[in-house]
């Protein structure tokens, strides 16, 4: 690459680290806490919670570790090519990743914007299609407010993050001085009771909690924009995860401190309702414009993040070379960008959401978490310590946690999605496999030499 197209280090730890944080709230928690409460109807959806941040740390371990190693754009890709092999395996792996990433990492961004375009409406009514109008055109707003040099963006996501921490402060106080215990710890018959329902109810909970903690890597795939990323990366990561845990578990508390876990379970604008209970309708309108705030900086920094990944692909030579355009002044990827925005777009207008947060989830598990896992555990074979700045604690034990948490969240999803999942990675292998016959790729470059 021409020295004048690379990336720019821009990025210190407190952008690096707002940015995952504004990634990780969003809209999720404030939409998922009523089908939490559903999933295990009582105060013990605490648990959840718990579960969503225990797993995100475990597998942030295998991020924080090969994010240090592997500082580029791109993330996954780059770790899947790097673990497998670049010129066999890991060139199918990380291909399959950027198969998904197309179909997926859209998915994400419009869920985010139809979760937007649902909040608005506790402001003012909207039928079905204005509703998608709002969803496509805060898509269109963020790829606009993205297509400047990384610099700016950094400063932009210190702004959102100032108002997404803020936000979830004045929450949890008004919680705090409107709390009542027994209406938050009234427990129903039999919540304790440790059958495989309640293990069931647990899984499909945590399948809810773990999509609000999504976001935590994205810094790694910021690698080659981040400055002393061998330091910064790993600490972005942990720091993120332990701070939006602290802010769910208050948040989630000081809900069931106020609107009853029976009538919240039910709630579509569940925050909404609480402010409503705890300052008035006014401050209810208020609040919920700060929700849409924060769910518009979740769009901002997923949509930033995902556009490296593309990036990184094409200049491989594993993706269309179109995609790995620097823009010549402002130096980013705007190709990928302005792509996966326009998918972005036409996602948000026919999917619903409760569908796209489970599909989400079952089409990342297998490639991306189990296949990354099972990947770093090859790399430190192959590699010696030096290569990695960055090195967990109490190896393996929180990579096999993090397969093993990854996997139940598989089978949470369901029966549907399960195969849903496993359809795509076959289309994708078969799709390979033809590109790599016409370019004489691995594995059949042998065969043709």
């Amino acid at each position: 690459m021409n020295p004048a197209e690379k990336l720019e280090r821009g990025l210190g730890l407190k952008e690096a680290t707002a940015l995952n944080m504004i990634d990780m709230v969003g809209i999720g928690p404030f939409i998922v806490i009523p089908f939490v409460i559903q999933a295990m109807p009582g105060p013990q959806c605490l648990l959840a919670w718990i579960a969503g941040a225990l797993l995100s740390f475990f597998d942030a371990c295998v991020w924080a570790e090969l994010g240090a190693a592997m500082p580029e754009a791109g993330g996954s890709y780059v770790y899947l090519r790097e673990a497998y092999g670049p010129g066999r395996w890991g060139r199918f792996m990380s291909f399959l990743l950027i198969w998904q990433t197309m179909i997926q990492a859209p998915l994400v961004m419009a869920s985010a914007a139809i979760g937007f375009a649902q909040y608005l409406t506790y402001l003012h009514p909207l039928s079905w299609i204005q509703q998608r109008a709002a969803a496509g055109a805060v898509v269109v707003l963020v790829v606009f407010l993205l297509y400047r040099r990384i610099a700016a963006v950094g400063k932009i996501s210190m702004a959102i993050w100032v108002g997404v921490v803020g936000t979830m402060a004045w929450l949890i106080w008004g919680g705090a001085t409107h709390f009542d215990v027994h209406r938050a710890f009234t427990f129903p018959a039999g919540a304790w009771n440790f059958s495989w329902i309640f293990f069931a109810g647990l899984g499909h909970a945590t399948v809810q909690t773990i999509y609000t903690y999504l976001g935590y890597y994205n810094v790694a795939t910021l690698g080659g924009e981040v400055r002393e990323p061998q330091k910064n990366i790993p600490r972005a990561i942990f720091i993120s995860i332990f701070g939006i845990a602290v802010l769910y578990l208050a948040m989630q508390t000081s809900i069931l401190g106020v609107v009853p876990w029976h009538e919240a379970q039910h709630s579509s604008f569940i925050v909404s309702t609480f402010v409503e209970r705890t300052y008035g309708a006014n401050w209810a309108a208020f609040a919920t414009g700060l929700i849409l705030f924060i769910a518009f900086g979740s769009l901002f920094s997923a949509t930033l993040g995902y556009s490296r990944v593309p990036y990184a692909a094409a200049l491989d030579g594993n993706f269309f070379s179109v995609f790995a355009r620097v823009h010549p002044i402002k130096r980013f990827p705007h190709v990928s960008l302005l792509a996966l925005g326009a998918a972005a777009f036409i996602f948000s207008l026919f999917f619903r959401l409760s569908f796209v947060i489970s599909a989400i989830l079952a089409m990342r598990c297998l490639i991306q978490f189990i296949g990354q896992s099972v990947g770093l555990g090859l790399l430190r074979r192959r590699w010696p310590r030096e290569r990695f700045p960055f090195r967990m604690w109490f190896y393996p034990v929180p990579v096999i946690i993090a397969i093993l948490g990854w996997a139940a969240i598989f089978v949470s999803t369901g029966g549907r999605l399960m195969i849903a999942a496993l359809a795509f990675v076959a289309l994708g292998s078969i799709i390979y496999l033809g590109r790599a016959r016409v370019l004489k790729q691995w594995p059949f470059e042998e065969a043709s030499a």
